[in-house]
């Protein structure tokens, strides 16, 4: 009898060899990969060319890469090498954009600047000849967001546009001095908006990480959307970054594999010529994780950086913990701290060196802090939220008579002593108190940006926490420009933005250019156990679960509606090696300023998460199967990674 048992498993085993997992997991279909913007735009340059369009009869592509609808790509050829100079024509002087582009005998001209859903004239000047073209866009989107306020000094503003990223409903756009929309894009970016030194904004990418907004990285963009470099970080990124002298970026990220379990206490330097970090600084390594203690403060969000700033006459970092209420700055080469700005109110004696004296007249502390900067006087400007004013619960102020402001300060690292040496946003009370995100700009001396981002209502009240923690049912956000104290400018959205920068449509000297976007860095490796699991006799997924299995250019994405609790495994099978990968049912994971509270339909039909597997480390074509409380499911589905 054993022998034959011998036999029956000898056969089995020889036919699970001939044929190979398919025919032992099930045969399934293949994930087609779904293209991200990278892969959607390497193709769409070919389809560009200058023959047989004259400036009498130029080609006209509007949105040519296909996520920036107010732009467009005007192309055409001339007999001798000429220069372009382009007009898009506003409402007004200060709404009219003017470039001039290098000669050449083929001509690629960048159109920026577009009205939404307007017949758009625009001036091409080449040589002795002038053309004018009519473009006309389509409508904004249903959802977008418009001013319900602008109030303007036009004698004291310049034609640049006030770009926003938003923290919760709307698009990445700018406006203009007259609160007209004059540049989107139709994809997710967050967090910070800026330009480069060579002139390309760098922005997030449109692909998360983690929860709740942890992106890939970030991608180098110009205003027509098209991608020149797309960097991945395997701690992703979030908030803010900084661009050094030598080109490579500081970025805020995460260690997600650390054994503390924190997050937003990390920071990474990219070079920019590899995309391969080359330093790290790690906050844990330079603060007490249970100082300074906000009410924010959490074990696993305790420092919560949201800024990052390089001073080189210093040579150090300066960084902004929103849940220790504190500003600070560390050397670049060791990593030690240099000082900290904050009240010293819940800090433990070996940190109290570290604190200023203050002196002077009106002295405040900033609270919940944003956009730390050191400005070219060397000042300390600073967006001080505002929250509480202390750090002793009984003595917290209400949302009601708080206020947002921006505030300099001036420190003596000598003498260890700081003086507030300008203020605004005080006087504007409860009316601008934003109790999260936000920014202060630097235009030049005497001329800044305070931006309360974050206003929210509920009930008609002023809220303490943010928008989505809240419940709110009304946003706002209030954008201040002035100049020697006067305001200049001001635009109300009736939303919350995070960050927002003044700069001009077009960059100087700048040109057209062409070429397939480079992917530099890495996501890095997701860590898995390797298993063996009886997996032929896997069941068909319950429809519930409301899986979604999404196969990117560098990765596997897999979600699904689980109950609080459920423990989840993902499996992938190739060749009789078995991946088991955590999917954990929380909405706490890597979360920073939310907490794991389910909601009544969370609590009875389960809460959608996600896990993402990384391409690095795998090859081949792997089965996909779901381990769900013990019993194993199989998806019908196979991903390549080829």
């Amino acid at each position: 009898m054993k022998k034959k048992y011998f036999l029956i498993g000898g056969v089995l085993l020889f036919l699970l060899i001939i044929f190979g997992y398919d025919w032992y997991v099930g045969a399934g279909d293949i994930l087609e990969e779904e293209k991200d913007l990278v892969a959607l735009q390497s193709n769409i340059e070919s389809e560009f060319t200058s023959d047989g369009y004259s400036l009498e009869s130029p080609k006209v592509i509007l949105n040519p890469y296909e996520i920036s609808p107010l732009t467009a790509l005007v192309i055409f050829e001339t007999d001798e090498e000429l220069s372009v100079k382009v007009t898009i024509h506003g409402k007004d002087e200060l709404t009219t954009f003017t470039h001039e582009f290098g000669a050449s005998k083929e001509h690629y001209i960048p159109i920026y600047g577009l009205y939404a859903d307007y017949k758009n004239k625009v001036t091409i000047e080449c040589g002795d000849k002038k053309k004018v073209i009519k473009i006309k866009t389509d409508k904004l989107p249903d959802d977008f967001i418009l001013p319900t306020s602008v109030k303007k000094n036009e004698n004291k503003l310049t034609n640049d546009l006030y770009f926003f990223t938003p923290s919760s409903q709307g698009y990445t756009c700018a406006y203009d001095v007259n609160g007209n929309v004059r540049w989107y894009l139709t994809t997710m970016s967050l967090w910070k908006i800026d330009r480069l030194s060579n002139g390309h904004l760098l922005i997030s990418t449109d692909k998360l990480v983690n929860n709740p907004y942890y992106t890939s990285g970030m991608y180098e963009m110009n205003l027509l959307g098209k991608i020149f470099v797309e960097y991945n970080i395997e701690g992703g990124y979030h908030h803010d970054y900084y661009e050094m002298e030598n080109g490579n970026l500081l970025v805020s990220s995460d260690d997600f594999g650390n054994e503390d379990g924190t997050v937003e206490d990390y920071i990474v330097e990219l070079d920019r010529k590899s995309g391969e970090v080359v330093k790290t600084f790690d906050l844990k390594d330079i603060l007490n994780m249970e100082d300074g203690k906000s009410e924010n403060w959490t074990a696993y969000d305790w420092f919560h950086n949201n800024s990052v700033w390089y001073d080189k006459n210093t040579n150090s970092i300066t960084l902004s913990g929103r849940h220790q209420d504190a500003v600070i700055n560390i050397d670049y080469d060791t990593g030690k701290l240099n000082w900290i700005i904050g009240d010293p109110t819940n800090w433990s004696e070996e940190y109290q060196k570290y604190f200023f004296t203050p002196v002077g007249d009106n002295f405040e502390w900033q609270w919940s802090q944003h956009a730390a900067m050191i400005t070219p006087e060397g000042y300390v400007f600073i967006l001080d939220n505002g929250n509480n004013k202390s750090k002793i619960k009984d003595e917290y102020v209400p949302a009601d008579e708080s206020y947002t402001r921006g505030v300099m300060y001036k420190i003596d690292t000598d003498k260890m002593t700081i003086e507030q040496v300008w203020e605004y946003g005080k006087e504007r009370g409860s009316d601008y108190y934003s109790p999260y995100i936000s920014d202060v700009d630097y235009i030049a001396k005497n001329h800044y940006i305070v931006h309360s981002g974050g206003i929210s209502y509920k009930d008609g009240e002023v809220l303490n926490v943010p928008a989505g923690i809240g419940g709110a049912d009304e946003l706002k956000s209030i954008t201040t420009e002035l100049l020697n104290d006067d305001v200049i400018f001001e635009i109300t959205l009736p939303t919350n933005n995070y960050r927002v920068e003044k700069m001009s449509l077009y960059y100087e000297n700048e040109e057209y250019e062409f070429g397939n976007a480079k992917r530099l860095g890495s996501l890095g490796k997701t860590e898995y156990t390797n298993i063996f699991k009886p997996l032929l006799f896997a069941k068909d997924i319950n429809e519930n679960y409301e899986i979604e299995l999404t196969k990117e250019v560098d990765r596997l994405v897999i979600s699904g509606r689980f109950l609080k609790g459920t423990i989840v495994n993902v499996i992938l099978y190739n060749n009789f090696n078995s991946k088991q990968y955590d999917l954990i049912v929380s909405k706490r994971p890597y979360t920073a300023l939310c907490v794991d509270i389910l909601s009544d339909e969370e609590n009875e039909n389960g809460i959608k998460v996600t896990k993402y597997i990384n391409n690095e480390g795998l090859k081949g074509k792997y089965a996909i199967y779901l381990e769900i409380d013990g019993t194993l499911y199989k998806t019908n589905n196979v991903v390549d990674f080829n």
